[in-house]
């Protein structure tokens, strides 16, 4: 049984602010070692789970942050940017099932740390099918574009919720409480990673009685910037549809196609 853990770093147990997140802050080495043992203990779960092939692919900034040397040997990493599938990487490769650790909750989510969608220099809001989402909406259909179920998660209490909605089933990890945007009455680590290899076994055990989320056929997403000069940027990309000032539509022929416009798009924007 082959299990991707797909790894962000917001979510992570102890993080509360952008210094632990961003390289160049003195904060963000310590960042990176909560961020490996958060990964080391969902490996942790798979494994008693009876998962015998372990992929971990890093999804934060750019795919350099976990610490390979303290990697467990159980698990192969998958680091480095870009890659044609982004933070799932390695999903299309033969995955039973998905696992999302460190996950963090949409722009504009209450009592959410560090909430975003994808950028938070350059996005306001994101929507999917004309549904507001985020990072864990367009990965979970990624997954599901390859029949693969997103069976645990970890975070805080509304990246938990999020997915929870949107995924019935998922085993959540809450590994913090967010009183803000940048406060949280966080676990001890040592009890976070417990919670986390918890979640993640049950989940992973549990996987055939979890559907993968899926978003078939045409899949068209909105993408509200913060200034409309990042909108004239981004209406270059062949496809794309200007809406408003800052808002820009595309319609691609399923979540993977739609995915990889909404990168170059995004890409495209200057700050």
């Amino acid at each position: 049984m082959k299990v991707l853990i797909a790894v962000d770093m917001e979510g992570i147990s102890g993080v509360t602010c952008w210094d632990h997140v961003l390289p160049g802050h003195s904060e963000y080495p310590r960042g990176r070692r909560w961020m490996t043992a958060d990964v080391n203990a969902a490996v942790e779960g798979a494994a008693q789970a009876g998962a015998d092939e372990i992929v971990v692919t890093d999804g934060h900034w750019d795919g350099s942050n976990i610490l390979i040397e303290e990697l467990d040997p159980r698990a192969r990493l998958i680091n480095g940017t870009p890659s044609p599938l982004s933070m799932i990487q390695g999903v299309a490769d033969g995955v039973d099932a998905a696992v999302f650790i460190g996950y963090h909750a949409m722009a504009g989510t209450r009592n959410a740390i560090l909430d975003h969608t994808w950028s938070s220099l350059r996005m306001h809001n994101f929507w999917l099918n004309g549904t507001l989402a985020g990072e864990i909406a367009m990965n979970a259909a990624g997954c599901g574009h390859f029949g693969v179920p997103v069976v645990a998660i970890s975070g805080d209490q509304s990246a938990c919720a999020e997915a929870s909605i949107l995924i019935p089933g998922i085993k959540t990890a809450q590994v913090k409480k967010a009183n803000g945007r940048m406060n949280a009455e966080c676990l001890s680590l040592q009890q976070a990673q417990q919670v986390i290899t918890s979640a993640v076994k049950q989940g992973v055990e549990l996987r055939s009685q979890i559907k993968p989320y899926t978003l078939p056929g045409k899949v068209t997403f909105a993408v509200e910037f913060y200034r409309s000069d990042m909108a004239d940027w981004a209406e270059g990309l062949p496809g794309a549809k200007r809406v408003n000032a800052r808002i820009l539509e595309y319609t691609g022929d399923d979540i993977i196609s739609a995915s990889r416009a909404f990168r170059a798009m995004v890409g495209l924007t200057q700050v």
